[in-house]
């Protein structure tokens, strides 16, 4: 029976044995020797179960699926029940072409998603009234942190912030530790009595409050605004659609989750929250912005603005530390905006509504007390001495509501409620009469008439078009075509692991076993989902050689930032307060430093020596002035160039010489993988990146998950629990503090790495990590003579990429490497990383999953490229009239009759006789960038814009 890991390598037999030959090694283990440094190959191998095949994996879900009580979720808390609509959950997230796509940063061929991130943006901007909304954040809680830190950076002379204490409790022990970690004062206390203080940031404000009451929130917001602060509201989408949208009233920042637009309860994420600021404070937002820019023909396209802003390319002075988003999530949220219309939308915010009322009504009617009289879609209910027990009782019929305190009671209804839900619900209340519900009326409560929203949102045409299914159905198609992903061709990116994502592990997140478990529900009923997350946090444990691991990460920058605040709490419990500043190697990826800064530490520079290695005499002088101050050092192993460095000990042991901890960024871990441990060769906490070695799928931007693993001392310091009973009290010292809004952060896609790790075990591990090493140093080997590597490590190998240098070829013929990247698109490939970490460079990681055929049509494609580049060095086209200068190009620009260019159209589109096969055409021309942020648009245009004349 074959096994799972001869399906996700790419080599067969016959074809690692060519590219041994090629690379110069007898086997895959000589080229491992070679290619380590001795220190690494002493620690202690992975302790793994037996691998399964992907039918065992299979059923071993189920039955984990079916050991969770699926219990019908009205707890609310900032997470409802939906209805994703199947033509959704089968053409995104269960598509490949979707959920395989990378982070568009080449904008030509990511038209689709750019375009269905901006339908996101535009429904949050329209809902929330502000101009500018990003495409989307992490989750709530992280999002009010991010709005928390951004009022900070704008209101520079305040140093207090006040948390309303109707937001949800993940929510304010998520923000307010954020914001105490920057040494911003927290308040969180009730906003019904005059701000007092003239030295606030600014204040968050429920709209509505996590027991579901309503409250105008224009007095609080006039009230920062008279003090100099700035006012930021969280809203729930779905009751904007009937409620007064906060811009209107004044709001500066608006931030929420979408979760509630079609996207599963995945007991906790992924789930894309968002934020919409105003105008103003457009450039220091955190998070991705979709911009509208235009093609070398004139024509509208989409592409990511203002990365100038962008925490990789800011390090230390980023705005935020946020590198993967929840794009999939954001895409899912938009086409059920898209689908449903607003005319739909408001009919569901409606439903919602009326059984909330008529749930009211009946409770009243019985002679107890509803707490609040204006509500959307949350009802509290008095009920002194016996919340615990109706809670119980209702659990015991298969329904879960909240216990709010001991005496309350707190019932969510979501868009699946139904007659028969109502009844039961009431029944856990010990009242038998129902009031009905009555369409079109709201009864005895209705929602307070200053805040009945009266403009109509999501007027585009998007929004009011696509409402049957074979339209939907047509048009996440027609998006689709428009971009490339790995379900196409190889996404050859470096530092991004673009890996074959397994289906059988990417099939169980969406069974309802898993997917409709809400995060709040008590572990008696969760025994599956712990038992799987259980499972997953153990044998992370054993791949990385640390001692516990936590995956409340829902980002590896979140991971960065969890690890980093152990760290810095770790030192504050041991007395150490002043050790401050965490040196970084210049090549680190721009998240370590931004990181670096949310824990409130200095970033000091350590040089990168010639052969891009860390210098160790810098790293002794750094060492040396600031010693007593280090609090750690963050290393990306194999370095960012590329090469297993022989000094990783060498500086893990100087740094521990001087009390300082080491963190060992597990971005890279595709390299390491079951053949050497951060925990035995010196690291004291890692993130990995399940989005990358582990294969949940980059989903065009997110979900990712970073957990942290950590070395003895430092367990105290993971991650805490976000739904504490006192989330307005300060962690204590020894402690941990929560970065996510659930305890397990995005559980919903951890049965695909629990997938891949089951169906390897620790020899396919090794396989796999083997041949991602093997696949980096054929493709150097290959194109040696074309394009150089720039670094290479012990015996002249690489490690699982390869750093091509193009700076002489630059300067020979003015081609530079983004013009490469865009060329390499009309041989339908995606580009490689761009100029990271060294300008003028493309970084090549092939993985372990792309064929002998696949890497050579890569090496074709790049040697074809490298001929068209010797033509303007030998004078014979100019670089002004080059195919390459004017790449890509589209099938419209090919078939016109108006050809303009020196070169022939079958040079453009057809490079090499294999496109012939099979072309793909990019939908635009290269995207004029600079137009796009000089002419900044964010929200979707007319479609009389796309008129092709």
């Amino acid at each position: 029976m074959s096994q799972f890991i001869d399906r996700h390598l790419g080599p067969n037999t016959p074809e690692r044995e060519e590219m041994l030959a090629r690379v110069g090694y007898p086997s895959l283990d000589a080229l491992i020797d070679a290619a380590l440094p001795p220190s690494l190959k002493d620690g202690a191998l992975p302790q793994l179960p037996a691998p399964l095949t992907e039918t065992e994996a299979q059923n071993r879900l189920r039955s984990l699926a079916e050991k969770n009580t699926v219990l019908k979720a009205f707890y609310g808390q900032g997470y409802s029940s939906t209805i994703t609509p199947p033509v959704i959950r089968r053409g995104v997230v269960e598509d490949a072409g979707w959920y395989t796509a990378y982070t568009p940063y080449q904008p030509e061929i990511s038209q689709g998603r750019l375009e269905a991130l901006l339908n996101f943006q535009t429904m949050v901007q329209e809902l929330t009234g502000l101009p500018i909304s990003n495409a989307s954040l992490l989750d709530e809680a992280s999002a009010v942190a991010e709005a928390v830190g951004l009022m900070s950076r704008t209101v520079k002379k305040g140093r207090r912030v006040i948390l309303d204490q109707r937001l949800h409790p993940q929510v304010i022990a998520v923000a307010a530790e954020r914001a105490r970690a920057i040494d911003l004062e927290v308040e969180v206390t009730a906003l019904d009595s005059p701000l007092v203080g003239e030295d606030l940031v600014g204040v968050v404000i429920a709209y509505p409050g996590t027991e579901g009451d309503i409250v105008t929130p224009e007095p609080i917001i006039q009230a920062i605004h008279d003090r100099g602060g700035l006012a930021t509201v969280t809203a729930d989408p779905l009751a904007l659609m009937l409620l007064k949208s906060p811009g209107e009233m004044g709001a500066d920042i608006v931030v929420g989750n979408t979760q509630r637009f079609g996207v599963p309860l995945f007991y906790g994420g992924p789930h894309a929250a968002y934020m919409a600021v105003t105008d103003k404070i457009k450039r220091q937002m955190p998070g991705r912005l979709v911009g509208v820019s235009k093609d070398l023909e004139g024509t509208p396209a989409y592409r990511l603005a203002l990365q100038t802003r962008e925490q990789h390319i800011r390090r230390e002075r980023a705005t935020s530390n946020i590198c993967t988003a929840q794009a999939l999530l954001a895409v899912t949220a938009s086409f059920y905006a898209v689908y449903h219309g607003p005319e739909g939308l408001k009919q569901i915010a409606l439903k919602v509504r009326e059984y909330a009322g008529a749930f009211a009504s009946s409770i009243s009617n019985a002679g107890l007390q509803v707490r609040h009289k204006d509500f959307f879609d949350t009802v509290a209910v008095e009920v002194p001495g016996r919340a615990q027990g109706i809670v119980d009782t209702l659990a015991d019929s298969g329904y879960l509501v909240r216990a709010i305190d001991a005496d309350t009671v707190g019932v969510s209804f979501g868009e699946d409620t139904t007659d028969e839900d109502l009844t039961v619900l009431l029944s856990g209340f010990g009242i038998t009469e129902v009031t009905k519900v009555t369409e079109g009326t709201e009864g005895t409560y209705p929602l307070p008439a200053d805040l009945v929203r009266e403009d109509a949102p999501l007027t585009h045409e998007v929004f009011n078009t696509y409402h049957s299914e074979t339209q939907l159905m047509r048009y996440i198609r027609m998006l689709g075509d428009k971009d490339l992903a790995l379900d196409r061709t190889m996404i050859p990116l470096g530092s991004c692991t673009m890996k074959l994502n397994p289906t059988a592990g990417m099939e169980a997140i969406t069974w309802p076993g898993f997917a409709n478990v809400h995060p709040f529900t008590p572990d008696a009923y969760t025994e599956g989902w712990r038992e799987l997350i259980g499972e997953v946090e153990t044998w992370l444990e054993e791949v990385t050689g640390y001692a516990k691991v936590s995956v409340q990460p829902n980002a590896g920058s979140q991971g960065e930032l969890a690890g980093l605040l152990a760290i810095r709490r770790f030192h504050v419990a041991n007395g150490d307060n002043d050790r401050d500043i965490c040196l970084i190697p210049a090549s680190a990826h721009g998240t370590n430093a931004a990181s670096a800064t949310l824990a409130n530490l200095r970033v000091v520079v350590v040089m990168t020596a010639d052969d891009g290695s860390i210098d160790i005499d810098d790293l002794d002088a750094k060492l040396e002035e600031h010693g007593q101050h280090v609090a750690a050092i963050m290393i990306t192993y194999p370095s960012t160039h590329g090469v297993f460095e022989d000094t990783v000990t060498t500086v893990a042991d100087k740094v521990h010489a001087v009390g300082g901890q080491v963190y060992i960024d597990g971005a890279n871990m595709n390299a390491l993988t079951a053949i050497a441990r951060p925990g035995d060769f010196g690291g004291d906490v890692s993130h990995l990146n399940l989005h990358k070695t582990f294969t949940i799928p980059h989903g065009g931007g997110g979900p990712g998950v970073g957990p942290i693993g950590v070395a003895e001392h430092l367990i105290p310091f993971l991650p805490s629990d976000p739904n504490m009973s006192n989330p307005a009290a300060e962690a204590e010292v020894g402690t941990g503090v929560p970065v996510a809004a659930t305890k397990y952060g995005s559980a919903g896609v951890l049965p695909i790495s629990w997938s891949y790790i089951a169906m390897t075990g620790y020899e396919g591990l090794k396989q796999a990590t083997q041949h991602a090493i093997l696949a980096a140093n054929y493709v150097a080997q290959e194109l040696k003579d074309d394009f150089p590597t720039l670094y290479t490590g012990e015996n002249n190998l690489v490690g699982h990429e390869c750093i091509l240098d193009l700076r002489e070829l630059t300067d020979k013929s003015g081609v530079t490497a983004a013009d490469v990247c865009k060329r390499l698109m009309d041989f339908g490939f995606h580009a490689p990383t761009l100029a990271f970490p060294v300008a003028g460079t493309l970084m090549v990681e092939p993985t372990e999953s792309e064929d002998l055929a696949e890497l050579d049509r890569f090496v074709e494609a790049m040697k074809t490229i490298r001929a068209e580049i010797q033509e303007i060095i030998d004078g014979l086209v100019d670089y002004e009239n080059s195919v390459i200068r004017f790449a890509p190009y589209t099938a419209l620009s090919v078939a016109r009759n108006d050809w303009e260019y020196e070169f022939d159209r079958e040079k453009a589109a057809y490079p090499v006789a294999g496109l012939r096969r099979g072309k793909y055409f990019p939908p635009v021309r290269r995207i004029d960038e600079a137009f796009g942020d000089r002419n900044l648009a964010c929200a979707c245009p007319p479609p009389s814009a796309f008129d092709i004349s």
